[in-house]
């Protein structure tokens, strides 16, 4: 029987995480976001999920910034989480989801924020009502946040600028 393993992304990784965000979503434009963040010097947090050495699942917290009253509250911003499509349905995103969580706690980090599908992030404490009153240009239902902590209720979300270049693509 495999087993399945978390562990922090390597740069031995990159191709491996690539393959998989291809193969996720069926396009290179997350593969390329990926990319551009980890070699902007904007991720906070990345793992990996390998199973039988094989990487198959990958998640990113990148640095965000929630800028209110003049001033910018760091926080981080969960994209993307990747699941090679063979095995989707095996727990490896929450798994992914709720380790990467624990070190960002443990790092003292106090909000993240994700865009993404309300009846998935719902299950690991996300919500639109926490993110609603954040202003971005993403602002939809798929908006949601989660804390952790003492984290402002409002401001101007900032997203690292590969974000912004990823869509421009």
């Amino acid at each position: 029987m495999s087993m399945m393993s978390i562990r922090a992304a390597t740069p031995r990784d990159r191709e491996a995480i690539r393959l998989v965000e291809e193969h996720a979503f069926g396009q290179q434009a997350e593969a390329g976001l990926v990319d551009a963040l980890v070699t902007g010097g904007d991720a906070v947090t990345e793992l990996v999920a390998e199973e039988d050495g094989q990487v198959v699942g990958h998640i990113l917290f990148s640095r965000l910034f929630v800028q209110s009253g003049g001033k910018n509250f760091a926080a981080v911003a969960l994209a993307p989480l990747a699941v090679e499509p063979s095995f989707h349905g095996s727990g490896i995103g929450g798994a992914l989801i709720r380790e990467a969580h624990i070190r960002l706690r443990d790092a003292g980090e106090t909000l993240a924020v994700v865009l993404g599908d309300p009846a998935y992030y719902s299950r690991f404490g996300y919500s639109h009502a926490r993110a609603e009153k954040f202003e971005s240009e993403y602002q939809s239902e798929a908006l949601q946040a989660l804390t952790w902590g003492d984290a402002p209720e409002a401001g101007r979300l900032v997203y690292a600028s590969a974000f912004g270049s990823a869509l421009a693509a």
